[in-house]
């Protein structure tokens, strides 16, 4: 697999956008709500499934390192928190999201209803399952309803919200810049040949 600059520098400040995203936040213990994960439906909806990929797996890897990407906090802990299990799905959720959004022409009402359920199943509901199931393992006391409580239903209107504010983003600015303009990539490889011209 070859990565193009572009694509590699859009990463980068897609990561960086959710950095920021992250200080945006309400407290809750022990998961707060915060706009991270309108950042991982934005990389995997405008960046396409490789370089959506590429940039959450970024804030994993140097967060795990020890650089202060979330909310000021980074560090192993950090990744391997009562939180991780959505941590550790950002990757999976923004690749998702790039793989299955191409395939909906985002005109018209139907259009817009597609790229919802999209980025509300796989930017969201996609990291339940993991995130709520990392969170009882990480707070032995938590029963499932409790988890359930701490960590999925408080957010559940907040997502949707998320991802009605993503679609309404992505679905104009992919009908300019489509994932493969913006990365500089092809949607199968990223080889850029060089042909010149006999003359």
């Amino acid at each position: 697999m070859k990565l193009t600059l572009r694509g590699i520098v859009f990463s980068a400040l897609f990561a960086a956008i959710l950095v920021v995203f992250s200080f945006f936040k309400i407290p809750m213990e022990p998961v707060p709500i915060t706009l991270q994960t309108l950042a991982v439906m934005l990389a995997g909806g405008l960046l396409g499934a490789r370089y959506g990929f590429l940039s959450m797996l970024l804030v994993v890897v140097l967060t795990a390192i020890g650089f202060p990407m979330l909310h000021g906090n980074g560090g192993i802990g950090t990744v391997l928190g009562p939180t991780g299990g959505f941590i550790m799905m950002w990757p999976l959720s923004a690749l998702m999201i790039g793989l299955l959004l191409p395939r909906i022409r985002m005109n018209g009402v139907l259009g817009y209803v597609g790229a919802f359920l999209v980025l509300e199943i796989f930017g969201s509901l996609f990291a339940y399952p993991l995130g709520v199931g990392w969170l009882m393992y990480k707070v032995p006391s938590y029963t499932f309803a409790k988890a359930m409580a701490a960590g999925c239903y408080p957010f559940l209107v907040g997502d949707a919200i998320k991802a009605v504010a993503a679609t309404l983003i992505i679905a104009p600015i992919r009908q300019v810049f489509p994932p493969q303009r913006l990365t500089g990539s092809s949607s199968h490889s990223v080889i850029i040949k060089n042909e010149a011209s006999a003359g």
